[in-house]
């Protein structure tokens, strides 16, 4: 067939989908036409004055009006939604958020917390506590710890210290004399102290024997750091820092190392959060001492996590520690500190950085920072519940995280030091521009103006 054929024959097959396609037009046209002839004709008639009313045709029957239904709240609630869907939106996450965090924090403070014991009902699990029983949060650990079902161990190395621990009165809160300087003596007491452990004991008459495990170590490295310009740091102070709390605290680790992996226990390091988080001026020691014992935290976990021993680190914190510690020790002016500070200075350094000093103490203590937690600054601090629960939590929990943020302030400037410039948290902190003297003649003058104008801020 050829191609003319064929394109005769499709010519023929769409006859009829045209035929069919014309004809709907065309019905629709007389449709519409018949409709509207027909609506202007009963219109007509219905107008007309001379066609009796009986033969005209009858009207519409009139639309039936539903009167509205006055709205309740809910309707109008429901019709606020609907106008405000974003703003809902936000609201109810604002909400729920909150009512997450209340309830968690309910859960979290209504379970109980208590260590397990021995069959014969006897404490079993054991801490230890490397902290300075002077420190208002080792002594308030070591007392919650032991209510909690712990037997507490507090390191101690002169007899002060030991007085201090056994001052406390409780049956299950005991001196652990360690010499660290002497690495003989060291050894010793570690072993000394793994035997006792392993020995079996008896709680009461007839009992069955049971022995000790040790659930943890904590580290409590001393809070209380000098501050100050770097060019009134002396290098004995730099040392004495970093043995009584570097050194002091690594020593203290690899004396523990042994039992911690005999018993696949679990060691804890407190450090301050704060100040190393944001590294503001004049507290070099602190931001320098932190990130070191950070950096020794990391390496150690890496070096453990194979044997299965847990390296936890706790981010401190403000705390209020008026109900353990000296209320007037803890809440001393921190204006007279930052004026007694000040006045040991040179006289050229004061000009330099006398104002900013005072103004970031003052500012930080009121944002609770610096100098804050109970210790006179503006901010209150959090309850030491907080880290007495996370410790336990750290101690016990099947899988611990590796890093705990707990008390006020922690994790927010923590967020702050990481994602806002050191520009703006210089600013925050009160630190502006200082105008020096342009001559050595006139450094006298320049010196007494800066420090009258420092005297009155203080």
């Amino acid at each position: 067939m050829s191609s003319d054929d064929q394109y005769f024959l499709d010519m023929l097959s769409s006859i009829p989908n045209d035929v069919k396609k014309y004809s709907l037009e065309l019905a629709d046209a007389i449709e519409r036409q018949t409709n509207s002839v027909s609506a202007a004709l009963r219109e007509s008639l219905q107008s007309a004055t001379w066609i009796p009313q009986s033969v005209k045709p009858p009207r519409p029957p009139p639309r039936r009006v539903v009167p509205a239904i006055p709205q309740g709240y809910i309707g109008h609630a429901q019709e606020w939604v609907l106008r405000h869907q974003a703003l809902t939106a936000a609201i109810l996450a604002f909400l729920g958020t909150g009512g997450f965090l209340v309830y968690r924090k309910r859960k979290l403070y209504g379970r109980k917390r208590r260590a397990k014991r021995a069959s014969n009902g006897a404490r079993k699990e054991v801490v230890v506590i490397a902290g300075s029983p002077n420190e208002p949060i080792t002594r308030s650990l070591s007392l919650d710890l032991e209510r909690r079902g712990f037997v507490v161990y507090v390191v101690v190395s002169t007899v002060e210290e030991e007085q201090l621990v056994r001052n406390e009165s409780r049956v299950d809160i005991h001196p652990l004399n360690l010499d660290i300087v002497d690495p003989t003596s060291t050894e010793q007491t570690i072993n000394h102290f793994t035997t006792h452990l392993l020995s079996p004991r008896h709680a009461f008459p007839n009992s069955t024997p049971h022995t000790l495990t040790l659930a943890g170590v904590i580290l409590i490295p001393d809070t209380t750091y000098p501050s100050g310009p770097i060019e009134t740091l002396s290098p004995s102070l730099w040392s004495d820092t970093l043995n009584t709390k570097i050194l002091a605290t690594t020593t203290t680790t690899r004396a523990f190392l042994r039992p911690l992996l005999s018993f696949h226990a679990r060691l804890l390091l407190l450090t301050p959060s704060i100040i190393p988080s944001l590294a503001p001026p004049f507290h070099a020691i602190e931001a320098a001492t932190v990130a070191a014992l950070d950096a020794f935290t990391s390496t150690l976990r890496a070096e453990l996590a194979p044997a299965n021993v847990p390296v936890i680190s706790f981010k401190l914190g403000t705390f209020d520690c008026g109900a353990v510690g000296g209320r007037t020790h803890l809440q001393s002016s921190p204006e007279h500190a930052t004026r007694a500070d000040i006045l040991s200075w040179p006289s050229s350094v004061r000009a330099t950085y006398a104002k900013n000093y005072v103004a970031q103490s003052s500012a930080g203590s009121t944002r609770g920072c610096i100098n804050g937690g109970g210790n006179g600054g503006g901010v209150k601090g959090s309850p030491l519940r907080e880290l007495h629960n996370g410790v336990f939590d750290a101690l016990t929990v099947k899988r611990p995280k590796n890093v705990w943020h707990v008390g006020n302030g922690s994790l927010v400037y923590d967020v702050v030091g990481k994602w806002v410039p050191a520009g703006i948290v210089g600013w925050m902190l009160g630190i502006r521009s200082v105008g020096l003297g342009r001559e050595e003649g006139e450094e006298g003058g320049e010196v007494s103006v800066e420090w009258e104008k420092v005297e009155r801020m203080v």
